[in-house]
């Protein structure tokens, strides 16, 4: 971890969410657990963002606890062959990381905490997501659900209280840290997309995966970790299915790329889209580019304290369906025809995950980071377009953290 981050940070989202948190039950939060990728192999390690906020900690199964004024982590064991492949955990470094004390192993954690939950009405942590989300076609990581399964195995009528909300409002309102985090990584971003989008460079490129390969290597010559999410390199009709994350196609001087690229930085993701012609652009692929950049400007003109994200997606939408029309697209502005060539929303939170928690319910506050990221794709057409920009909400409006990019077709 980068020393950005001291356990001041940590110890101090803690006690924010104390604060938060107005109740007596006690608060526990488990860190994610190992996914397998294939026999004895994992997948790597995400942690989950919220036990990482209030711990600073990157290690699988460790269990927060924090009760009247108390605090400790469960760590569980290791047997000595996962020490062997994976290294054993320091409870001295878990210390200095997190400002936590006291660390107990699995036994003596879950007898104290046990004894806690026997004679507690209600508990609170992080409600557990569905084993499968259909929506996404996404399986979840077991862990918050197996904690809850173990402490009402102690007590099947404690209730349990949702912490979501509470994090949630505490993350999506960046200290100065983090902003700090989320710029770097956004730097970094702009830099390899600028070094990747040179005419003289990007005409040696054949296929998208020669792209993805540079871009990794931008991001971790410059300092990030590696990618916050997988890398979109999208040309052609490719670019018209949104997370087009193959990367195999080839390039052709007559299409239009998509790149949705974003280095992650001590944990922290930038989003960033540019959409580039590989030759040079056809009036019709000019048309459809300027239409977008134009959809973004009109988005950013809604972003200031108090604006509502549902409403400004609402404007934002009408605003593309005179796009369309003038396109020849869209005979009328109907959601139903908009969403045809429209399918995402303009703004989500960024952060510790690029989708990062929030309420969209709740007026825009200073200090929220988000993206503005219009999109036009014609399959018929074969053209997709998307220009995607990270903004920080101020006291008198916003600021775009990523205006050292510029927004050019060629």
């Amino acid at each position: 971890m980068s020393e950005r981050f001291s356990s001041d940070f940590f110890a101090g989202n803690r006690e924010k969410l104390r604060q938060l948190f107005t109740g007596t039950a006690p608060i526990v939060v488990t860190a994610n657990g190992l996914l397998q990728r294939g026999g004895d192999s994992s997948f790597p390690f995400q942690q989950d963002a919220s036990f990482w906020y209030l711990t600073g900690i990157n290690e699988p199964d460790i269990s927060l606890v924090l009760d009247k004024g108390k605090e400790y982590l469960i760590v569980p064991g290791r047997q000595d062959a996962r020490v062997a492949f994976d290294g054993a955990i320091d409870d001295e470094v878990l210390t200095r990381i997190s400002g936590i004390q006291t660390i107990l192993d699995d036994k003596e954690g879950w007898r104290q905490l046990s004894t806690r939950l026997k004679r507690a009405k209600h508990v609170a942590t992080l409600s557990a997501a569905p084993a499968y989300i259909e929506d996404h076609g996404l399986y979840t990581n077991p862990a918050r659900a197996q904690l809850i399964t173990r402490m009402k195995s102690y007590n099947q009528e404690v209730e349990v209280l949702d912490l979501s909300q509470h994090l949630a409002r505490l993350r999506c309102i960046k200290q100065s840290v983090e902003l700090e985090a989320i710029q770097e990584a956004i730097d970094i971003t702009l830099a390899t997309i600028k070094e990747i989008t040179k005419p003289t460079k990007l005409a040696k490129y054949a296929h998208e995966y020669e792209i993805e390969a540079d871009v990794s290597r931008g991001f971790r010559s410059r300092g990030a970790r590696g990618h916050a999410f997988d890398p979109i390199v999208a040309s052609g009709i490719r670019a018209c299915t949104l997370h087009n994350v193959a990367n195999n196609g080839q390039l052709a001087a007559d299409e239009l790329l998509v790149l949705d690229i974003g280095a992650e930085v001590d944990q922290y993701a930038a989003d960033i889209t540019r959409t580039v012609s590989l030759g040079t652009p056809t009036k019709r692929q000019q048309a459809v580019y300027d239409a977008v950049l134009e959809v973004q400007e009109f988005a950013k003109t809604l972003l200031f304290p108090g604006a509502l994200i549902k409403e400004n997606e609402q404007q934002v939408e009408h605003f593309m369906g005179e796009k369309l029309r003038e396109l020849g697209l869209i005979k009328t502005i109907d959601r139903e025809e908009v969403r045809k060539f429209y399918p995402h929303a303009t703004s989500h939170f960024l952060g510790l995950n690029v989708h990062d928690v929030g309420d969209y319910s709740r007026p825009l506050e200073p200090g929220m980071v988000l993206t503005v990221e219009p999109g036009i794709y014609i399959p018929d057409e074969a053209i997709g377009v998307r220009i995607e920009d990270d903004v920080l909400i101020t006291d008198d409006g916003f600021v775009s953290l990523s205006d050292a990019l510029p927004r050019q077709l060629s």
